[in-house]
């Protein structure tokens, strides 16, 4: 297809503003799918994305549409997610169109995230087009969101096109927007081929699945192709495209975007990044491809049962390559046996993987408290990153250990700036800015550490503001900070799982809650169970588990005082004995009873 007919883009916005929604008016007006086969965001297809209502993954999808100038358009339209956890998704999603548009929401205006997503679209030097959801709720204000995408954004937004993505109202105008403002792409079906490679996954028929944007040139079947990251040469079974159902194509040319099957079953010879040429023309350049991204939030997972260990492995081996934003190696636990210690770009990203990895592989998982990385400088002048506080040097040997800081931006309605304050105080941010980007709406900028948000902030943030807040982060250092190593003993033995390192002037606090939870969840046993929080020897907190009691006494009628007292201290040396072998089963919680220690 000539290229001027084809336009390439995603669609970006804050969670919830109705990316997916507006997705399923243009497949729905384009006559892409029957009223029959129609659902509720049929781009999100993992059960996942359905029960928590969320976009995980972006979704490609082409859909024809005939304008009022009669010209037919391939449209490619990449629907893409709005938590700050998956940004990585939309960066990649956005280095692969020439235009955005960008949902707000009517009675919601611009929020945190949609600021953030439109710099990424800024810096991939996309022709954005703004678009006003939601019109038909009462309380919509489109001019004043207007005016906040003008002053906040620094866009023109007086053309931008009104609509319901639930209702279908406007959406025909916006299909003829988007046909005059995204610009067609750019690239040349005679030039050599070059195709970048931004999403793959696993299909246990098939084999790897790639998806390409075709930047040069031309793929056809049985062309044999070359993969410059890994240096493997394949040849193409099958090109296919979603309408939005899976349909089989016979030639992918520059502009367009499609999946390439080559029947791989090797999950290494993929990386998202790469670019695809042919294998007669392998010194082809390479494309520019994407920025590694740095995990933030690290956690250990490790089978419940210790022969599901290799299965786990592979299992984190097809995620990694649908999923390339979280990183694992492997891991051993005194406590939990053999893992894996993988890192994400947040909490909602680990607890999705962890979902991911239960369901999809049917694995059975512990996962420890999550922790970040830190940077720590010993007294002999080494640096060491340390994303598992058992790795953690002893105390004496340590000079200063460095943690993770966030350059944290939340907008609010100015009612609830007070309560944000104190939440950032606690968790020991330092205020930047504060300004007002309407007379109602604040902006609060303030560098937080990275552990202290890591765990129930948002949560936290969401409560206070009663769901009004909206926040984005951006890593921004290391600093160096008073931290200790707070170690769990039951019965005296180190559980290094339960480890975690915290700030000095809350560690005892954090030591006397977190024992107490424990001892709730630890089940009593034949004998006492003693739970301990220590920094380095000393001890600063403790509980006991009470052992269960037998009543020696219930067949003892009368008699003399001592025959009852000979019977419990028989009752007594039998405990004793058995506290020396015995060995403490800890429950899943356990591990993630840090997780509610501020509660």
């Amino acid at each position: 297809m000539d290229n001027k007919f084809i336009r390439n883009f995603s669609i970006i916005a804050h969670i919830d503003h109705g990316k997916s929604t507006l997705a399923d008016r243009l497949i729905q007006s384009t006559d892409s799918i029957t009223d029959r086969e129609m659902k509720d965001r049929i781009l999100d297809n993992m059960d996942l994305e359905k029960e928590r209502g969320i976009t995980i993954k972006a979704q490609t999808v082409r859909i024809k549409y005939k304008s009022k100038d009669g010209n037919t358009y391939d449209l490619n339209l990449i629907d893409t997610p709005g938590h700050v956890d998956f940004s990585y998704e939309v960066s990649r999603s956005l280095a692969s169109c020439d235009g955005a548009l960008l949902v707000v929401d009517a009675s919601q205006g611009v929020e945190a995230q949609t600021l953030a997503n439109v710099y990424m679209a800024i810096e991939n030097d996309l022709e954005i087009l703004p678009v006003l959801n939601k019109i038909d709720l009462p309380h919509a204000d489109p001019d004043s969101a207007r005016e906040e995408i003008e002053e906040i954004v620094g866009i023109d937004a007086s053309q931008a096109p009104l609509v319901s993505a639930k209702s279908g109202l406007g959406i025909d105008e916006l299909l003829e927007k988007i046909v005059e403002v995204i610009p067609p792409p750019k690239g040349d079906p005679d030039k050599p081929t070059q195709g970048l490679i931004f999403d793959s996954w696993f299909d246990p028929y098939r084999g790897v699945i790639i998806l390409v944007r075709m930047m040069h040139g031309k793929l056809k079947k049985k062309d044999k192709i070359y993969f410059k990251h890994s240096d493997k040469s394949y040849e193409i079974i099958t090109l296919a495209v979603n309408t939005p159902f899976y349909t089989e194509i016979n030639e992918l040319s520059a502009g367009e975007v499609g999946m390439v099957i080559c029947g791989i079953k090797e999950l290494r010879d993929i990386k998202i990044g790469d670019t695809v040429v042919m294998d007669k023309a392998k010194d082809t350049p390479s494309l520019a491809g994407y920025e590694e991204v740095k995990p933030m939030v690290f956690c250990g997972i490790f089978p419940v049962n210790s022969e599901e260990y290799e299965d786990l492995k592979e299992a984190l081996e097809k995620l990694a390559l649908n999923d390339s934003s979280f990183t694992y190696e492997a891991e051993s636990s005194q406590a939990l046996g053999l893992g894996y210690r993988c890192g994400f770009l947040g909490l909602l990203h680990m607890n999705i993987i962890q979902e991911r990895l239960e369901r999809e592989f049917d694995l059975n998982l512990i996962s420890t408290a999550p922790s970040v990385s830190y940077i720590v400088t010993t007294k002999k002048g080494e640096e060491l990153i340390v994303s598992n506080p058992s790795d953690l040097p002893e105390p004496g040997e340590i000079e200063t250990i460095k943690e993770p800081i966030v350059d944290l931006s939340i907008h609010v309605p100015n009612e609830y700036v007070g309560p944000i304050i104190k939440l950032c105080q606690e968790r020991r941010g330092i205020q930047k800015d504060l300004k007002y980007i309407t007379k109602d709406r604040v902006q609060i900028m303030y560098d937080l550490p990275l552990s202290e948000m890591v765990f129930d902030f948002y949560d936290q943030l969401k409560s206070i503001t009663r769901g009004y807040a909206s926040m984005d982060y951006d890593f921004n250092g290391y600093l160096a900070s008073k931290l200790v190593k707070l170690d769990i003993l039951i019965n005296g033995e180190n559980v290094d799982a339960l480890s975690l390192i915290t700030h000095e002037s809350s560690s005892y606090n954090k030591g006397r809650d977190l024992v107490g939870k424990l001892r709730k969840i630890i089940d009593r046993q034949q004998f006492d169970i003693a739970i301990q929080a220590a920094i380095g020897a000393k001890i600063i907190a403790r509980e006991t588990v009470k052992a269960l009691r037998k009543n020696v006494l219930a067949k003892c009628y009368g008699g003399d005082v001592s025959r009852k007292r000979k019977l419990l201290e028989k009752q007594k040396a039998g405990k004793k004995r058995m506290k020396m072998v015995g060995s403490v089963e800890i429950p899943q919680e356990a591990f993630l009873a840090v997780l509610k220690v501020d509660e």
